[in-house]
């Protein structure tokens, strides 16, 4: 079997990606200790061998999605809005209500039983699809008023359906956007005016959320919790996550204590998840946590390369975009770990245990190795 055949695009960032999937092994299986003890019947290697299936099929979706040729994705964008916009819809109408907060987040696939988060998939969508839009026009030139119902009416519904139930990954869609938008060329007046319409938009849905919390359930107060808690130190019953994140990183030095020897790993709830960075840090120390961020560095400037060589707009303004939002997701994660900004909840994009996150992930490096492709397809003309 020729592996130039299997493998379409950039081999070099595909060699980042395999280690750093490779390397989640690690503290997946030792972090799973605690949900082992919390969800209890399940042994650390059911977990394992879970998250092996998960990254299996997810690397199985992006070694098929990078031999579709790039340009397929503008049309596939287009039909996937509406798609996007139901699947959005439907989340958002379980109401799933956790202590009086909106957390309907997820979907039941029905037969297999797994859940899976829309908004990820949402949110891959309307890139792609800001994507194809802005490589239509010559930025520079493109009036405000042109744009608002094309691209900008669905970036709003987009963010404000996922913004009452996921408030980090609502903010990382629009964050992504916008620097996407910014390094495009995109007149920099008409994003002003943007940021500050979205800022009006989010004090009047506070301002409904707060005043009719029954009718418009909603996770308003535990964002304000969160935001106060990390704000203040005093409160170590509030800060429970972030003070046991911050002792796993104390307790790991250097060097680290060793890999499986963690000892808050089962006093650090989502430790496997949302802190498996601090969980890192303690087995394998400063050292262990700095190559890992020295992977996701490097991703970026591999990233960066293709979208150098690549001639093509709509293929550079995708490959910006979605690495982007890998690497503003990454980023996320080892900020809250750090206590640099507050819980948000997002996963370490190839790390963290978990479904649909990964596999989303997946298709996005999927779609990149699809654009690296033509690269290659090129030269060989």
């Amino acid at each position: 079997m020729n592996l130039n055949n299997i493998i379409k695009g950039d081999k070099v960032l595909l060699v980042y990606v395999m280690l750093l999937a490779m390397f989640s092994f690690l503290p997946v299986f030792s972090a799973s200790s605690n949900l082992s003890h919390v969800v209890g019947g399940s042994s650390p290697i059911v977990y394992l061998f879970k998250h092996f299936i998960i990254l299996l099929f997810g690397f199985v979706l992006m070694l098929s999605i990078q031999k579709i040729p790039f340009k397929n994705f503008r049309w596939i964008s287009i039909l996937l809005l509406p798609l996007g916009l139901i699947l959005l819809v439907y989340t958002a109408s379980q109401g799933t209500i956790i202590s009086g907060a909106n957390a309907s987040r997820w979907i039941n696939i029905p037969i297999i039983g797994v859940s899976f988060q829309s908004s990820s998939l949402a949110s891959i969508i309307l890139i792609t699809y800001v994507a194809h839009y802005l490589a239509k026009y010559d930025l520079k030139k493109i009036e405000f008023s042109k744009t608002l119902i094309p691209l900008w009416i669905p970036i709003f519904i987009y963010t404000f359906l996922i913004l009452p139930s996921n408030l980090s990954t609502a903010a990382l869609l629009f964050v992504s956007i916008i620097l996407t938008l910014f390094v495009s060329g995109y007149p920099f007046r008409h994003l002003f005016k943007i940021f500050g319409f979205m800022i009006i938009c989010f004090m009047f849905f506070l301002t409904l959320a707060k005043a009719y919390p029954d009718k418009f359930p909603n996770r308003v107060d535990t964002w304000v919790s969160r935001i106060e808690n990390f704000k203040s130190e005093k409160d170590v019953d509030a800060n429970y996550q972030i003070e046991r994140a911050k002792a796993a990183i104390i307790n790991g030095g250097i060097f680290g204590v060793g890999v499986g020897k963690s000892v808050y790993k089962n006093h650090l709830p989502q430790s496997s998840s949302d802190f498996i960075f601090a969980i890192i840090v303690e087995e394998f120390g400063i050292v262990g946590g700095g190559i890992l961020i020295l992977l996701y560095v490097l991703m970026l400037f591999r990233v960066l390369v293709i979208v150098h060589k690549v001639d093509n707009t709509f293929g550079q303004i995708l490959v910006t975009a979605l690495g982007l939002y890998i690497m503003i997701q990454a980023f996320t994660n080892i900020s809250v770990s750090t206590q640099v900004i507050p819980v948000t909840g997002q996963n370490l994009p190839l790390v963290s245990s978990g479904g649909s996150a990964a596999w989303i992930t997946c298709i996005s490096l999927g779609m990149i190795l699809s654009v690296s492709s033509s690269i290659k397809n090129k030269k060989a003309k």
